[in-house]
């Protein structure tokens, strides 16, 4: 009982930690936040801080984990369903990730500063493939149900689940190139909803599925991220 009462507490704190660099990282930006910013909110020595995160750098990486470990709760009923067929459980993955994209989108953007900035991209790396290590295997499930359903082709569910991962980081090279390089002018949406029709249509082919499937319910997604972004 004790050891979980610790266990817990540790938890707890860690993720009081998380809470705030998230806020300093969304209104100041993460080049610009401190130790000492979060050592002053939270009332705690530097001591402290170093007991659950040995450096900046560790604690945003600690911050992007619990993301993926968010990510992954959404994803993982959809995988797991006996009653929802392949294609569906597809779309609705994809349409969950973007969801929960939107309704984080300062932090994205905040992130993106982060993640695509020249000086980060060892960072970078190691967080593409943390997400290739965590939502490959469940892609990979999807596309093999999918094949034995009929409505995927290819017989290398494993490679065409990482192409996938491969083909949406791409996408996400493209975006931030779009809309951070350009901050001072106005964004060009229909550029970017032109790109992620086209990531789709890649996505069709690699899976071999009916043409125009994704991109059809990819539409209304596109049509949410013109809103939020005009």
């Amino acid at each position: 009982m004790t050891r979980s009462v610790k266990v817990h507490e540790y938890t707890e704190k860690r993720n009081a930690i998380l809470d705030v660099a998230a806020r300093y990282i969304t209104t100041k930006g993460y080049e610009q936040m401190t130790t000492q910013d979060i050592l002053e909110a939270l009332q705690i020595s530097r001591g402290a801080f170093y007991h659950y995160f040995e450096s900046k750098q560790a604690l945003l990486m600690a911050l992007v984990e619990r993301i993926g470990e968010q990510a992954e709760q959404l994803v993982l009923p959809i995988v797991s369903s006996r009653e929802m067929a392949a294609q569906d459980k597809l779309l609705r993955v994809f349409a969950v990730l973007n969801q929960h994209k939107q309704e984080n989108l300062d932090l994205v953007f905040a992130f993106m500063r982060v993640w695509y900035a020249d000086e980060n991209a060892l960072f970078r790396q190691k967080l593409y493939l943390a997400r290739v290590k965590r939502l490959a295997p469940w892609l990979s499930q999807i596309i093999q149900q999918g094949t034995e359903e009929g409505v995927f082709t290819t017989p290398y569910p494993d490679q065409a689940a990482r192409m996938i991962l491969s083909l949406l980081e791409d996408l996400g090279y493209a975006t931030v190139e779009l809309l951070l390089a350009e901050e001072s002018e106005h964004p060009d949406i229909s550029r970017l909803v032109q790109i992620g029709e086209a990531t789709a249509d890649a996505l069709e082919r690699v899976l071999d599925m009916k043409p125009g499937c994704l991109r059809q319910s990819w539409s209304e997604d596109f049509s949410r991220w013109q809103a939020l972004l005009a």
